[in-house]
């Protein structure tokens, strides 16, 4: 009766185990086939607005990515179709595009420039060149030291003058970037210097999907 009880118990833990893995596997596909997810209609006006530019520029398939700050988002779509959707990690002061702010500027980018290929994950950037010092990464939201880049660089630039871009409010000279993190366990809420902070292995992803040019509108 014991090794029956015994066996009867070891099967329910088997199935709880199973059935933990399966929902682990389903929110992995969800995250990498976001077809049925819902889009803000923030995020819709934003998305609409850049397609728009890309039809009358004849680039309509490029790729374009919205950065929502309000709901630590970034949205990546590719012929106009929701291909992405990642948590990231805006400003811990806020939106704006003031010099010395350390803010998150809004408005309509480029990624001017991309940096840090083929390094392995967790590399740690100073002035977007590899140290060859690998970062601990931290899961749990505890705060570091510092504000390491790590991983991989994409640096935006402006292009709405007077709003993020030009004297006072450049977006590049300011050096905003989307990048990887040590903070992995802060991403999801503002706790940024002002750049777009990601998972390392999502930025590599991301990296990889989008070249130089890409369009990128930062809503709140």
């Amino acid at each position: 009766m014991f090794s029956d009880r015994f066996s009867r118990a070891l099967q329910r833990v088997l199935l709880a185990g199973l059935l933990l893995l399966t929902a682990g596997f389903d929110a992995q596909a969800q995250a990498m086939n976001p077809s049925t997810a819902v889009i803000p209609s923030s995020v819709v006006t934003a998305q609409n607005h850049v397609h728009g530019l890309l039809m009358s520029s004849g680039a309509g398939d490029a790729p374009f990515i919205i950065v929502d700050a309000s709901d630590q988002r970034l949205y990546l779509f590719e012929r106009n179709q929701l291909k992405f959707e990642f948590p990231v990690s805006t400003s811990a002061v806020g939106v704006g595009s003031a010099e010395g702010s350390n803010r998150t500027p809004l408005g309509l980018h480029r990624i001017a420039e991309k940096f840090g290929d083929g390094e392995p994950i967790g590399m740690i950037f100073k002035a977007r060149q590899p140290t060859g010092k690998l970062a601990a990464i931290q899961t749990k939201p505890i705060k570091g030291d510092g504000d390491d880049v790590t991983t991989r660089i994409m640096w935006l630039q402006g292009m709405q003058p007077g709003v993020n871009e030009g004297k006072g409010v450049d977006s590049h000279a300011r050096y905003i970037y989307i990048h990887g993190t040590p903070e992995e366990g802060l991403i999801g809420r503002p706790e940024s210097h002002g750049c777009i902070r990601m998972n390392n292995t999502q930025v590599i992803e991301l990296f990889n999907q989008v070249p130089v040019g890409t369009l990128v509108d930062i809503i709140k």
